[in-house]
């Protein structure tokens, strides 16, 4: 088993990062067939997969989870915290804060158009930690 993390800044506020790109080169010197886990740190962030295109990243998921989990509602984490994230904590739990994907000989075996992407829920700018795990 081998371990590595990767951070990133983010912007807040639904910016989402493809983290593809940076994964295939921490992996790019294994060999064999093997897993790469993926956790991010924190309980207004998650990870999952999808294909890193403009219209899905800058305005379709926004779009779907401001309707299904709108910023203005009201949430009673704000109320015990005192703070304007509530809906940032049900974005980031309900993508979940994991991903796991199998690779062969450093390659990942994702398709063709498809990303692994942090999404960033915060209402202001993070830095964020992922806890990459490869298991042989």
């Amino acid at each position: 088993m081998k371990r590595f993390t990767i951070e990133l800044p983010t912007e807040g506020a639904n910016d989402i990062l493809n983290v593809s790109a940076e994964l295939k080169n921490s992996l790019g010197e294994l060999t064999g067939e093997g897993l790469l886990h993926l956790f991010v740190v924190g309980s207004t962030v998650a990870l999952t997969t999808m294909e890193y295109e403009s219209g899905l990243v800058r305005h379709d998921m926004s779009d779907v989870l401001q309707r299904l989990i709108p910023d203005d509602a009201h949430y009673a984490h704000e109320a015990t915290w005192n703070d304007d994230n509530g809906h940032s904590h049900v974005r980031a739990a309900l993508i979940g804060p994991e991903v796991t994907v199998p690779f062969s000989n450093g390659r990942l075996l994702t398709g063709e158009y498809q990303q692994i992407v942090l999404m960033e829920f915060d209402t202001r700018p993070r830095r964020r930690t992922i806890i990459c795990t490869v298991i042989i």
